[in-house]
């Protein structure tokens, strides 16, 4: 069947030549312009214009309805039209059904037990559901509805149409769903798919309030805040993905993957479009894969070696703060973790001896604890604390720190500090420090921040890649824990990135950082580090298979209570700035 329709003109006036012509049409022909040109109906799909379309309904039902049961259909990535009719039972019309439908049900039943024949689940279901459901009707405590489900599926071509079919099918049998093809009513069911509340179709199933109301709300997740930055695209419903992590409880975030995943890919695309926005970023980077993006904005790359001509001073600290908390006490506790780092694990009499000599080095160069101390650039450095613990008589630390102060690693912390924060974006690269001496730079660093972030306080976002490093030691760990707790008061947010999700969330200050931020992204995740991952974020099991099956770039996005599944996704411009693929570097 074939319907041609054509434009139909009122008759034209004439007008004098060199005037403008004018067309008027009816209300039919109105309705003629924005219909389509032509219709062909076969028995399992219509021919519209130039695309396939073909309608199903749901025949078959799971017989235990559970929240979101049919999440799998808003959810099904395709071009599909949903219409979702219900009709109320009038309880005089159902329960006279109902009590038919009982007695049919024992008279089977009763028949199956005079033969001896094995009464099944076939038979004992059934009944025990229309007993159930008659008592609460009979109460008021249920509802009957008549419930109609159909789906219309849009494609390009036949064979393309008969893939998403299947596909559909596939997807709602896991369910336990059965679908069927409305064959010769293609019609019928495109109509009552229109949004005219026309049930054409007329292929209804009996549901109870509770088990309709399982169904609502009939929604995918979406997660849109207008002030923040694109991450992506969302895997349910094809929008788009855009937060403000300053917008959130706070503005820490974690990036959870396994190697390979795209982790240092994503946190880039953020950084990137962070900077668009206005805020300032700090990199750690130890495995220089941020290089070619400082490069690209014009920021400012610093490598941090034995060599480099870039220093920072631990003892350095900003002397003003917007709190007014005691600045130069903070700096002595966040020392004594650094210094436990470098000579080992402090016992507890130890780390006192530790703070009276620090106390003591800060002393000799005008600084006090109690009373307000003016901005000076005459620090202390790490060998006038070695000469302290020395007339102190702590041989024992003070040969620790030698190799620091006098040995092979005196020009890499024991000199001025000679760096600014002034950029937009600094990377500080540290891959040439021995992998031993990583962590204890990557705190020296992170305290500087902290120290300049207390005194001018904007948005920045300090990214720490690799950050199940600093996880090793109790210290830094602690230390790291402290700086995530307290960053919110400065407007800064923390960015830890790790690939080692089992080892950062056995420990109580992992799963301290992971709870305080509010910003959690979760690539692809193996079978090792699946189930802690899940029970750390309550994940449910399709959000673990999801983790385990997706790919390359494909992330699980939790912002405060929100999750969505997400495809990070860069421009080809963004994409050459931002990729470390040596087969795309190199060829």
């Amino acid at each position: 069947m074939k319907f041609n329709f054509k434009i139909k003109r009122k008759k034209k006036i004439k007008k004098p030549q060199n005037k403008k012509v004018n067309f008027y049409f009816g209300e039919q022909d109105q309705m003629d312009l924005i219909s389509y040109s032509g219709l062909k109906e076969k028995a399992d799909y219509l021919l519209i214009n130039k695309n396939y379309v073909r309608t199903l309904f749901i025949s078959g039902y799971p017989y235990v309805a559970s929240t979101g049961w049919l999440s799998m259909l808003i959810n099904f990535n395709h071009n599909i039209d949903v219409s979702y009719h219900i009709e109320q039972v009038d309880p005089l019309l159902a329960l006279p059904k109902l009590n038919r439908k009982i007695t049919e049900l024992e008279s089977t039943r009763r028949n199956m037990l005079k033969t001896g024949r094995v009464i099944s689940s076939e038979i004992t279901d059934p009944l025990d559901s229309a007993k159930e459901l008659k008592d609460k009707i009979l109460r008021g405590q249920e509802k009957l509805f008549q419930v109609s489900i159909y789906m219309t599926l849009t494609a390009k071509t036949l064979s393309e149409l008969d893939k998403l079919t299947t596909l559909l099918e596939t997807v709602m049998s896991q369910r336990l769903f059965y679908i069927r093809t409305a064959t010769f009513q293609q019609l019928d069911g495109l109509q009552s798919i229109l949004p005219r509340g026309e049930n054409k179709l007329d292929q209804k199933r009996n549901l109870d309030s509770s088990s309709a109301a399982l169904t609502f709300p009939f929604v995918s997740s979406e997660l849109v805040q207008e002030s923040g930055i694109l991450y992506g695209i969302n895997k349910s419903n094809n929008s788009l993905v855009i937060i403000d992590r300053f917008a959130l409880t706070n503005a820490n975030s974690i990036i959870f993957a396994q190697s390979g995943a795209g982790k240092s890919y994503t946190a880039k695309v953020e950084i990137l479009r962070q900077l668009m926005q206005g805020a300032k970023v700090i990199v750690i980077d130890p495995e220089r894969e941020y290089k070619q993006l400082a490069k690209s904005v014009n920021g400012t790359y610093i490598r941090l070696s034995a060599k480099s001509k870039e220093k920072i001073n631990p003892f350095d600290f900003s002397t003003q703060t917007i709190t007014g908390e005691n600045a130069l006490s903070q700096q002595i506790q966040d020392l004594t973790q650094i210094i436990s780092l470098m000579v080992g694990n402090l016992s507890p009499e130890e780390k006192a001896v530790v703070d009276k000599a620090l106390i003591k080095t800060y002393k000799k160069k005008g600084f006090t604890i109690n009373g307000k101390n003016k901005i000076s650039k005459d620090f202390p450095k790490l060998k006038d604390f070695y000469q302290v613990l020395k007339t102190m008589k702590q041989k024992d630390l003070a040969t620790n720190l030698e190799k620091f102060v006098k040995g092979s690693l005196a020009t890499v912390f024991d000199k001025k500090t000679n760096i600014k924060l002034n950029n937009r974006l600094v990377v500080f690269d540290i891959k040439d420090l021995p992998e031993s001496i990583r962590p204890i730079m990557m705190m020296i660093v992170a305290n500087f921040v902290n120290s300049e972030v207390k005194s001018k306080p904007q948005k920045r976002i300090l990214v720490i890649d690799e950050g199940w490093l600093l996880l090793d030691n109790q210290d830094s760990a602690k230390f790291i824990s402290g700086l995530t707790r307290r960053a919110r008061k400065y407007f800064l947010g923390v960015s830890i990135i790790s690939q080692q999700a089992n080892d950062f969330l056995n420990s109580n200050e992992g799963r301290a950082i992971a709870s305080q931020s509010a910003l959690r992204i979760l690539l692809k995740q193996d079978t090792t580090t699946i189930k802690k991952v899940s029970k750390e974020f309550n994940l449910s099991s399709y959000e673990e298979q999801f983790l385990l099956t997706c790919d390359r770039g494909e992330a699980l996005i939790i912002a405060d209570q929100n999750h969505v599944s997400v495809k990070i996704v860069a421009s080809d411009k963004e994409h050459g700035l931002l990729t470390t693929d040596p087969r795309e570097i190199y060829s």
